[in-house]
């Protein structure tokens, strides 16, 4: 099992900024101070400061005594947060048991009603059904239990894009399934072709595959293009033809930076098409504008799925008993967010505005700057968090890796890039390529005021790696 984003890169970028701390100063410089980690999307761990709101509301959740309840009852205390985040918060301890109990399997109710309503007002007002949301140890947790549904033996097959977040292979061999890879139109901007996705079902059925379902990752990672409509609409109608289940990855579906391609979630255009198609689509606080990785909340919704199989993910969902609580209520204070006139609104605007804005000026500027480079080609980022260039290797690098044991030339690529610059990208053979093409994954996440130095250092190593590989071919 293989999972790129926390690999044996990371594993070597995290001893050089262990070395950097630690070098005593007898010992050999390295040719940067600090490690830029731009292999995961983790946004707080590259200065995103998290939103004051949601902070506010945990604290008081995980200590009531900041809103005067105590164990003996209700105290009169100075007033520490405003009186909206006291409010959300007594309701919320009023419904349960408080963090350090455990919740329904399905997670709380009143986190399941709020985030129902969340989602029926996204839609465009298409009901939604508390008891078909599950509240999950970060969207992940929803997709390994999917998986492990659908996948019953080595006949199984899911249908995986190519590149695809490692997550979803790692399963895969995990459950010993079939992958079925089709391959994203990098020429077109990584878009999804019906003809493709036909031709690959074909094959696979034709060495015997059963092909169960289809994983969609929209906004994509590490691509991040964003589906039209009408090519959402050509998936629902090719997965009803086929009888595939629709795994809807939506984790980035607040991360769109084009006007002219606005999120639709797979949902609403299910319902739109009066479609008896299967569905289970998947959120997470990890993403979005919050980046709250480490509180590890998320959801999962499902759609047009017999009572037997809702009870059956409710039975896998509980041998951990439920997700952990303060990620439960990060997902509602993500889904349900000060109102305009509320006494937290003006300053969570704010912040969420600025962070949105950054991300989608840093996603320009980084894919600008990429684009500028000898034998490098980069679509730039509709959505998510993630640009996914393709780079051209020489072929003493080539050669060179292949002699060093690297299972991909653009291994070699990102390793000496971090020795030679502390940063950490992931080569694109972990996330999947067309064969004879090389890439990387980089987030645009580092702060604003770093990105310009990120791609100039980028740029001076990417021309040394060039011209030294190339002299070398040619002698």
């Amino acid at each position: 099992m293989e999972y790129a984003v926390r690999g044996e890169l990371v594993l070597r970028a995290e001893d050089l900024a262990k070395k950097l701390k630690l070098r005593p100063p007898a010992a050999p410089a390295l040719p940067f101070d600090h490690v830029t980690y731009c292999n995961i999307g983790n946004p707080q761990s590259v200065g995103q400061r998290p939103v004051t709101f949601v902070r506010q509301a945990l604290a008081a959740a995980v200590c009531p005594a900041l809103i005067g309840l105590t164990p003996a009852g209700p105290t009169q205390s100075p007033r520490v947060f405003p009186p909206d985040v006291e409010l959300r918060v007594r309701q919320v301890l009023h419904a349960s048991h408080g963090v350090g109990a455990y919740s329904e399997s399905r997670g709380l109710e009143i986190v399941r009603r709020r985030v129902a309503d969340a989602i029926q007002k996204r839609d465009a007002g298409i009901a939604c059904d508390p008891e078909n949301v599950f509240l999950t140890n970060g969207a992940s947790d929803a997709v390994k239990a999917m998986l492990s549904l659908i996948v019953r033996g080595t006949g199984d097959g899911v249908m995986i894009p190519i590149p695809q977040y490692p997550l979803y292979s790692a399963s895969m061999t995990s459950m010993r399934g079939v992958q079925v890879g089709y391959y994203l139109d990098e020429d077109e901007g990584w878009s999804l072709s019906m003809a493709e996705l036909q031709g690959r079902l074909e094959e696979a059925r034709g060495r015997g595959v059963d092909v169960r379902a289809i994983v969609i990752i929209n906004p994509g990672n590490p691509t991040g293009q964003v589906l039209t409509r009408q090519n959402m609409e050509d998936v629902i109608r090719f997965c009803e033809r086929e009888g595939l289940v629709i795994l809807a990855d939506e984790v980035y579906q607040q991360n769109v930076y084009v006007k002219h391609k606005p999120f639709i979630s797979f949902k609403k255009v299910v319902t739109d098409l009066h479609s008896k198609v299967e569905l289970a689509s998947f959120h997470s606080v990890s993403k979005g504008v919050l980046g709250e990785c480490g509180l590890r909340g998320g959801y999962m919704e499902v759609v047009n799925m017999n009572q037997d199989v809702i009870e059956l993910i409710y039975k896998v969902l509980s041998v951990s008993l439920c997700s952990n609580i303060v990620g439960q209520l990060a997902v509602d204070l993500m889904m349900t967010p000060p109102k305009p006139g509320e006494p937290s609104y003006e300053l969570y605007n704010a912040e969420v505005t600025e962070i949105f804005e950054s991300l989608r000026r840093k996603a320009m500027a980084l894919s600008e700057g990429l684009n500028t480079f000898e034998g490098v080609s980069c679509n730039p980022s509709e959505g998510a968090m993630y640009l996914f260039p393709r780079i051209t290797i020489p072929e003493a690098a080539i050669f060179a890796a292949r002699e060093r044991g690297m299972a991909c030339p653009d291994v070699l690529y990102c390793v000496e890039l971090l020795e030679a610059t502390g940063i950490c990208v992931v080569p694109g053979s972990g996330f999947g390529q067309r064969e004879g093409t090389y890439h990387f994954r980089t987030t645009f996440l580092p702060p604003e005021d770093q990105i310009s130095d990120v791609i100039e250092k980028m740029r001076t190593f990417h021309s040394s790696f060039m011209k030294k590989y190339s002299s070398t071919f040619q002698s």
